[in-house]
């Protein structure tokens, strides 16, 4: 990934599976974006629906990456490293909006605060209420004893729907860790940034809306928790120390056999059954797959 001067200041990279409706309104608030030069180049992860000749048919200015399968998020985000020619990759979902003025404020953002190798911006859900995208601590890290409280910065990690890096770090880590085909990809590469000696920023003023998900909204729930729970634990397995992960592996088996005790409980009064069986399936799965951890 060795680059050539930047031609443009932001690189939009966008990983698309089945959001068409949604990525078109995505790729029209990019085109709204004033004062920054920028690229965008959407990788489809073998869509079935109309997204790829939406894209060729009203944004010929996008790069189009087409996969024949799906090769997960983090592989896919590193599919268009080899394209971009940005100072900064902004990686961002389909299923988001980029408010007006966003592309400014973050690259304002980057160029003030010398030290911070990547950044979150500010989510919000459709309805304009604020969605979490800042985390101060990793999972289960009351049980790593002090072993990050090294690392720069109070922020642990931010949310991957929207986040933005600088070239010169995204080429040193070689992109995602492609291990992880969904989830906790962005969770790691926050940590590997952080570990590498940057700090993690939260860009308040860059606003996105975020939809959600809407890449899995096909997928039945447990498979999506399934999917879940194998990141994660190839994020402890990757980053932490053995005694951690058995103590978190411990703490996720105690609250599922406790969970699942008192959704029993629950089914057999509950009026609409659906949602505690949902929960109660998910924790049988989440007690199957930490007990063999």
């Amino acid at each position: 990934m060795n680059k050539t001067p930047h031609a443009v200041e932001i690189s939009v990279i966008i990983v698309n599976y089945n959001t068409s409706e949604l990525l078109c309104r995505c790729l029209d608030s990019i085109a709204r974006q004033t004062g920054v030069s920028s690229e965008t180049i959407v990788v489809d992860n073998a869509s079935s629906d109309d997204s790829r000749v939406m894209i060729r048919k009203n944004f010929p200015w996008v790069k189009l990456i087409p996969n024949e399968n799906n090769q997960g998020f983090a592989r896919a985000n590193n599919q268009a490293l080899d394209l971009y020619t940005g100072q900064y990759v902004f990686f961002l979902n389909p299923d988001t909006e980029v408010k007006p003025g966003a592309f400014r404020q973050m690259i304002r953002f980057m160029q003030a605060h010398a030290r911070v190798g990547l950044a979150g911006t500010r989510l919000l859900y459709p309805d304009g209420s604020p969605q979490s995208s800042v985390e101060r601590h990793y999972p289960g890290q009351k049980h790593l004893k002090g072993a990050f409280d090294s690392l720069a910065g109070d922020i642990a990690w931010v949310l991957g729907a929207s986040m933005i890096v600088r070239q010169e770090i995204i080429q040193a880590l070689n992109g995602f860790d492609d291990e992880f085909f969904l989830y906790a990809e962005d969770i790691d590469l926050c940590l590997r940034v952080r570990k590498a000696g940057w700090t993690v920023g939260f860009i308040s003023e860059a606003v996105v809306v975020h939809w959600c998900g809407q890449s899995e909204r096909k997928t039945p729930p447990l498979h999506v928790w399934e999917k879940k729970f194998d990141a994660e634990i190839k994020f402890y397995r990757k980053h932490y120390p053995a005694a951690a992960v058995r103590a978190i592996g411990r703490d996720n088996i105690l609250q599922a056999c406790w969970r699942i005790l008192t959704l029993k409980l629950e089914l057999m009064v509950a009026g609409d059954k659906e949602i505690a069986r949902r929960k109660l399936e998910k924790y049988q799965l989440a007690l199957k797959t930490f007990r063999a951890l």
